[in-house]
């Protein structure tokens, strides 16, 4: 997505525009206070902010800090 957003998910449906509808979703998001991570039950988006999709794709590595 444009303006920093990730979102991993399963893909329900898809137009010919590539507006997509997604659920179980994790949103990734880059702040000035760092990554923020959102679950979402499911999402629609507007295919004129996708930038790239990846099949499979799994996300960002997510690290823990101990």
């Amino acid at each position: 997505m444009q303006k920093d957003k990730e979102f991993v998910g399963t893909l329900l449906g898809f137009d010919d525009f590539v507006n997509i509808l997604l659920e179980d979703i994790t949103q990734f998001e880059i702040t000035p206070q760092g990554r923020r991570i959102t679950k979402l039950d499911q999402i629609s988006l507007n295919g004129n902010n996708i930038t790239v999709l990846i099949p499979g794709g799994e996300g960002p590595e997510v690290r823990t800090e101990h």
